[in-house]
């Protein structure tokens, strides 16, 4: 593995299981078997390693919604992406929160991540559902998906499934021309 992949695999590693506060670059340097030297060379600092975790994240994310063409399927990927990834909450929040939104790379890299993911629900359901009750519906299943994520922390698998059930009746509905 090249020594890049491994750095990040090892970050993301520990900052999903610890929080970005609380990992240290000392830390890191032995997770991913490397000196601080080489680790400040690939990472350049603290702030750009998060936010290339961030980015590398997004690409392994966006890439669980290839083919998917349901709000359905949106769902079964979200299990799919707990049962791989585990269940400890929206990273890209995570970092969020942590920094108090007051590093700009971070900031950056979880808007670009959310306005990426919001997109590609907004296709998925104008394949499904049409282009007009699409666009209607991507704001209320994209709180669905959030909130599934964030629950299924404490809840688990019930949580995604509730979330797949509320927005099953939000497509029925739509569907049937029954959206107020």
């Amino acid at each position: 593995m090249e020594t890049k992949t491994r750095l990040l695999a090892a970050a993301e590693q520990l900052f999903d299981l610890n929080g970005f506060t609380a990992t240290g670059m000392d830390r890191l340097t032995q997770a991913a078997g490397m000196s601080t030297r080489t680790l400040y060379k690939h990472a350049g600092n603290k702030t750009a390693l998060m936010a290339a975790v961030l980015a590398e994240r997004d690409r392994r994310f966006m890439r669980t919604f290839k083919g998917v063409e349901s709000v359905d399927g949106v769902f079964a990927a979200l299990e799919t992406w707990m049962r791989e990834e585990g269940a400890r909450g929206c990273l890209f929040l995570r970092a969020l929160g942590e920094t108090g939104g007051n590093i700009p790379e971070v900031r950056a890299a979880v808007l670009a991540q959310k306005e990426a993911f919001r997109r590609r629900l907004a296709e998925i359901l104008a394949t499904e559902l049409g282009e007009r009750t699409g666009a209607r519906l991507t704001d209320e299943v994209l709180v669905l998906y959030e909130g599934a994520t964030a629950a299924a922390v404490y809840r688990g698998p019930a949580a995604v499934a509730a979330a797949r059930r509320a927005a099953a009746i939000l497509v029925a509905d739509a569907d049937a021309g029954q959206r107020p």
